[in-house]
């Protein structure tokens, strides 16, 4: 091998000092990485010691850390992580987090790193990934690379304005929208995902069904009504419920799902469809054949499919991977097969 030497440079706004190292006369930059973090989520300075052992053990350069803000979630810190040359960027925080770092790394073959802290860790519980400090650190340094599809979302509001935004998970309105904007911050921070139980019971009093024209697919307009409509990237829940059972993060569709309880024992119709049915019986060989044999019910509706339009009669509130995002008069959903690189 021909010599070598390292050498070092203060890095862009002498954020990070840049290791470079030459070769046989040739200097390339030494690989480092990039956390973009909420400070209200996690211990910064914890995080840094570890972040700073596990570099120098894997022959990192020195990381660089950008703070998020409440006038930036995480997209232009990621953009500038991604400028700067980072060859992975780790999302520390909960959903919004992640969600705003995939969005700036979108097509940029980047990979995004996770360090799950929040409420419902909806990506890395769907990609199976450890919700472990010590071990979401190593993966960051030694993991390889997994290509995902993206949700893409285009909302528009009722004065006008319009906006895209990605999502991981699921997107949807209704039920789910509601149950997330009436849980209590306090409650989500004392005991998590279980908050969201006394969001839906604040929520159920304002349920009744939204009516809507939906095209799918651009097939043809159809006026419908539906207490709720998500679709769906991935479909694992916290608590193990398994909403949208047939949902890969990478098969390049959405799954869509219109919940519409017909009758009284609607509700419970989609009760057992969740949690019995999609939660217990699709675990076992006998339990798919029992599904099979089953008489089709319209409480519940699955579709597959890349594009979804919607527009709804009144304004509704929609989440997307768990966060609220206002009221929408419109929505556009598509897909972006392969467009993120998460580190697994």
């Amino acid at each position: 091998m021909g010599a070598w030497a390292l050498a070092r440079v203060a890095g862009r706004g002498g954020r990070s000092t840049v290791w470079k190292v030459t070769v046989a006369g040739e200097t390339v930059p030494q690989r480092h990485a990039a956390v973009v973090y909420n400070p209200l989520k996690i211990d910064a300075e914890r995080l840094k010691a570890l972040v700073g052992a596990a570099e120098v053990k894997h022959g990192f350069a020195q990381t660089d850390w950008y703070e998020t803000t409440r006038d930036d979630a995480g997209q232009l810190l990621t953009a500038e992580a991604v400028r700067s040359g980072a060859s992975v960027v780790m999302a520390a925080g909960g959903d919004g987090t992640v969600r705003a770092v995939a969005e700036a790394l979108r097509g940029t073959s980047v990979p995004l790193a996770l360090l799950a802290i929040g409420t419902g860790n909806l990506l890395a519980r769907n990609l199976n990934l450890s919700l472990n400090i010590d071990e979401a650190i190593e993966l960051m340094f030694t993991g390889y690379d997994r290509s995902i599809d993206l949700g893409l979302i285009q909302v528009g509001r009722a004065d006008g304005s319009a906006s895209t935004h990605v999502f991981l998970v699921i997107a949807g309105l209704g039920i789910d929208a509601k149950m997330i904007a009436k849980t209590n911050p306090g409650l989500k921070k004392t005991f998590g995902w279980l908050a969201y139980i006394d969001g839906t019971m604040r929520a159920l009093p304002e349920l009744k069904a939204v009516k809507m024209k939906v095209s799918i697919d651009k097939e043809p307009w159809r006026s419908v009504s539906a207490h709720s409509v998500m679709a769906g990237n991935c479909g694992l829940l916290p608590g193990g419920i398994l909403l949208i059972p047939d949902a890969k993060p990478d098969d390049g569709v959405l799954d869509f799902l219109a919940i519409r309880p017909q009758g009284a024992l609607g509700w419970v119709r989609v009760w057992n469809k969740v949690t019995i049915e999609n939660g217990v019986l699709r675990r076992t060989k006998a339990g798919r054949k029992l599904i099979d044999i089953s008489p089709n019910v319209d409480d519940v509706i699955y579709r597959q499919g890349i594009d979804l339009r919607l527009k709804l009669e009144t304004p509704q509130e929609i989440q997307l991977d768990g966060d609220e995002f206002g009221e929408a008069t419109t929505i556009h959903v598509s897909v972006d097969p392969g467009a993120l690189r998460v580190r697994v």
